[in-house]
């Protein structure tokens, strides 16, 4: 994989494998070619990234000061292909009456409000970047994208997607990427992809849920649900989004497009190389792990389950560019803890080994972090001390009793006769002569005094000077 595969070349909010299915079931032309060129100006869009950074919107406003605070400007490229296209609405000016412009602004608004409220963050890049729309993009359109310098959406086909304004969680999902891009840069090829597209979904959901005042109960956990039009509304087809959190894999069951792909556990894992490696198909199984944790931990989601999943993904020397499942399973775990505690560490953890993915180097969650590095060493000392215990049984057999032996052969001149008349077992006499050897060592010495006793044979020559003289 090329460094130009890993970037976020175009993030849209339409997966490719959905208009290649629309493509090859429409069964009217006019279906299939808003699909078609669709898929052929993304496409174009994302190979035009890959090879190089896009064009500022806006040079003229890097020669200014930057403003602090909130500041947002929508653009229409009046069904053309150029961005950003002639300025409609910036900060401070009224509704236009075009819906497209002012659903633009007030949801870059909201997702503004939402980060700077929830998380303390200052819009997209933390130093308040300016929110640039471009509204109106091409003719019959079927996509939203961040191209890493701004939004754009479409108008849709009006039969089967509608425009790409009327879905809040949309425009918060888009504007996620932009979070990502400035934080995490996770990148854009199979799992890490995956991950990207889930913290986007993860964003775009609690903007909704944050403006509608939902809890994490009460809320569908849907995305992009107003985009749907009326060829995905009526029988015998069956669609409700383009995803679910809550439960992926059955956003839609649709003649036109198909089955939805999204997986929600590792044994399904897509291993494919369409959609970037599945990015949009594979982040169904971490969505499913936030939705569950939202939902056990109870409240409003954005409250406990987003500060988690916000510090993960966010906070520096964390999550790596090229982030596994595993590893982002690690780093909710140890937020979770940091933040909440033991119990709320648990319910993530539960949460990831109920889809299939085992943290890679995560301690079992304790009181705190600090708690969980101290409880490892007594685990594993157990297993250590074992072979220890082992170890003296097998010590006892050796070579120690021939040591202790030797002084039998010394002593056993005195011994022989009292074991002679009961030699039976020859074996049995070392061994009883070796423990009373080893019970009374000071009696073996005793012969040593003998010397002493000689003194009366030396007494008896003495008289020998008397017959020299």
């Amino acid at each position: 994989m090329s460094p130009a595969d890993c970037r976020c070349g175009l993030c849209c909010i339409t997966p490719p494998l959905m208009l290649e299915s629309i493509i090859q079931r429409a069964k009217r032309p006019s279906l299939k070619r808003w699909a078609e060129d669709t898929l052929a100006v993304t496409r174009s869009l994302r190979e035009a990234r890959l090879s190089a950074t896009a064009p500022d919107p806006e040079p003229e406003m890097a020669l200014r000061r930057r403003p602090e605070g909130k500041q947002r400007a929508v653009y229409s490229a009046r069904q053309g292909q150029l961005l950003p296209g002639a300025l409609i609405r910036p900060e401070g000016a009224p509704p236009t009456g075009d819906p497209a412009v002012d659903e633009a602004f007030d949801g870059a608004g909201a997702t503004y409000d939402f980060l700077k409220t929830v998380f303390g963050r200052a819009g997209i890049d933390g130093r308040d970047m300016r929110i640039v729309s471009t509204v109106h993009y091409g003719r019959g359109y079927d996509n939203a994208f961040w191209n890493g310098k701004q939004m754009v959406y479409g108008d849709g086909d009006g039969e089967v997607f509608l425009r790409f304004t009327r879905s809040l969680d949309v425009i918060g999902h888009e504007l996620a990427h932009g979070v990502t891009e400035h934080t995490s840069g996770l990148v854009y090829w199979e799992q890490p992809g995956a991950l990207n597209e889930h913290f986007a979904d993860v964003i775009g959901s609690l903007v909704k849920q944050w403006r509608l005042g939902q809890k994490a109960e009460d809320a569908d956990w849907l995305i992009g649900a107003e985009l749907l039009g009326p060829e995905l509304r009526q029988p015998p087809g069956h669609a409700v989004a383009l995803r679910s959190l809550k439960a992926p894999g059955t956003a839609y069951d649709d003649p036109l497009l198909g089955r939805d792909p999204q997986p929600a556990h590792m044994k399904d894992l897509y291993k494919g190389h369409a959609d970037s490696g599945g990015v949009h198909i594979n982040s169904g199984i971490p969505n499913l792990v936030f939705h569950r944790v939202a939902v056990a931990l109870g409240g409003h989601a954005w409250e406990k389950a987003g500060r988690i999943w916000w510090r993960a993904f966010t906070e520096p020397g964390r999550m790596s560019p090229r982030a596994s499942f595993r590893e982002a399973a690690k780093e909710t775990i140890d937020c979770a803890g940091l933040l909440f505690g033991t119990r709320e560490a648990r319910l993530v953890a539960a949460a990831w080994d109920e889809v299939g993915v085992v943290p890679q180097g995560v301690r079992k969650p304790g009181t705190r972090p600090g708690a969980r590095t101290a409880a490892a060493p007594k685990q594993a000392e157990p297993r250590t001390t074992a072979p220890k215990q082992a170890e003296p049984k097998k010590a006892e057999p050796k070579k120690a009793e021939p040591k202790k032996a030797e002084p039998k052969k010394a002593g056993a001149k005195k011994s022989t006769a009292k074991t002679a008349g009961a030699a039976r077992p020859k074996t049995a006499a070392p061994k009883t002569a070796a423990r009373k050897a080893a019970a009374k060592p000071p009696a073996k010495r005793k012969p040593a005094p003998k010397p002493p006793a000689a003194p009366p044979a030396l007494a008896a020559r003495r008289p020998s000077p008397t017959r020299r003289a």
